[in-house]
């Protein structure tokens, strides 16, 4: 009877210490796994062209953070996903490691709103609010700024009229060019019509620019297009107009 009770505690210590071999076994196989692969994946590259995967491949070797051929144990993603951040065209960068040896490397570019050629250089303004260098590889239609803008400016002021443009159909058809005086004065350059649009600072550009487009619908149907040379905003609920 003590023989019959015995077997289930042997089968259990057996099972027990083959478990024990197995985890051993594949904890030891696991240090000397080696990374086989990088894939990358750039989540936006149909719509921005700013990096290629081989920009990015190329950065990592640069850098010492390239993983293949390194045991998978040894390789910190958190580093490598710091120090592809530090490239201003990229969002949001996610790097991972994969039960079959590949690091995936998934990407996503910044989105621009605004073109921005200034004394302080020429560079984007994104989605976000931050300033993005301007690539060789690829050039984006968007409304171009121009002038004395400094990068406070930019990010703050001007980010703001840049998201109403992208925001308003609008005004985003229409507005072609900004351009910042050295006072901060803005003049806007239309898309349709021969006149130039004085907003004065950027203050309140939303409601002056609601004004001139009741006076677009309004009057310009009744004098046209080309009647004016310029039109003024900068003064409170008026619209000046200068003829030609």
């Amino acid at each position: 009877m003590r023989t019959i009770r015995l077997i289930p505690v042997l089968i259990a210590l057996f099972l027990l210490a083959y478990l024990v071999v197995i985890l051993l076994f594949l904890k030891d196989h696991r240090r000397d796994d080696v990374c086989k692969d990088l894939t990358v994946t750039i989540r936006n590259s149909k719509e921005m062209r700013f990096l290629s995967e081989e920009q990015i491949v190329s950065a990592l070797k640069q850098s010492g953070f390239y993983p293949v051929g390194r045991q998978m144990n040894a390789i910190n993603t958190d580093k490598m996903e710091k120090e592809l951040l530090r490239n201003e065209v990229l969002e949001q960068v996610d790097v991972y490691k994969t039960p079959s040896g590949v690091i995936r490397v998934d990407v996503k570019q910044k989105t621009p709103l605004m073109r921005v050629i200034s004394t302080e250089g020429s560079f984007y303004i994104d989605s976000k609010g931050s300033l993005m260098p301007v690539s060789r590889r690829h050039a984006m239609y968007l409304p171009v700024a121009s002038g004395y803008i400094r990068k406070e400016l930019a990010r703050s002021e001007l980010y703001k009229f840049a998201l109403f443009l992208q925001e308003n159909e609008f005004w985003n058809n229409q507005i072609e060019q900004i351009y910042v005086y050295p006072d901060r004065e803005v003049e806007l350059v239309p898309r349709v019509g021969e006149h130039r649009i004085l907003l004065g600072t950027f203050d309140n550009f939303r409601e002056k620019l609601n004004n001139l487009q009741l006076f677009y619908e309004q009057a310009i149907p009744k004098v046209g297009w080309t009647k004016y040379s310029v039109i003024n905003l900068k003064f409170k609920n008026q619209i000046v107009c200068t003829k030609k």
